[in-house]
């Protein structure tokens, strides 16, 4: 009876899982272990970034990468990159390190639908085709759109600052500045700047 009741328990632990295998992988160190996942193309990721100057880029292969450049290699050390995904699903979390002097550059699948948030600094997104969703609470955001007829939906967005998006003849200044645009492609946008400057280009 116990057993039995043992290997129930089991089965439901397990359940979850054969619904939705996890796999979770957590690296330090970046300059003596990079940081290199297999990760289908046309999936969702999220990214979760401490502040700092980030660049998100697109790449021709499957896989997702982290790398660190910095002036003091030894800080550079102490950046975290924990990545946890779920079926056609992912998160990317990437914290600690030094605060200045330091650029990490993040490539993904070119066909990546994206949510990314960060609390301040410079980041600049391109040569990725897919859903965005980018919101900057301070500093510099500069997202590369590709072909304006591939989107249906554009939200775009500053507290106070400049708003900048040459492809839908866009340019506003000052705050509270966004624009609304609708199209015939299936790609949707959002980006958001609280106090800074937004370019689409």
């Amino acid at each position: 009876m116990h057993k039995a009741i043992h290997l129930l328990g089991l089965a439901v632990l397990c359940a979850p899982l054969a619904l939705g295998q996890s796999k979770r992988i957590e690296v330090t160190n970046l300059l003596d272990h990079p940081f290199l996942v297999d990760f289908p193309s046309g999936s969702q990721l999220s990214l979760r970034l401490r502040s700092g100057d980030f660049r998100i880029v697109g790449r021709d292969d499957n896989k997702v990468s982290v790398r660190v450049g910095a002036k003091d290699p030894e800080k550079a050390r102490e950046v975290k990159v924990r990545f946890e995904r779920i079926d056609n699903s992912a998160e990317l979390n990437v914290s600690g390190g030094p605060k200045n002097d330091i650029q990490i550059t993040i490539e993904v699948p070119r066909a990546t639908g994206l949510f990314v948030r960060m609390p301040a600094g410079q980041l600049e997104v391109s040569d990725i085709q897919g859903d965005k969703d980018i919101q900057l609470h301070a500093g510099e955001l500069i997202v590369g759109v590709g072909d304006p007829a591939d989107y249906s939906h554009v939200e775009a967005s500053v507290s106070t600052g400049g708003l900048e998006a040459a492809p839908f003849r866009e340019s506003h200044g000052g705050l509270f500045r966004s624009f609304h645009k609708d199209g015939s492609g299936k790609y949707k946008l959002h980006a958001h700047v609280g106090a800074g400057d937004l370019t689409l280009r």
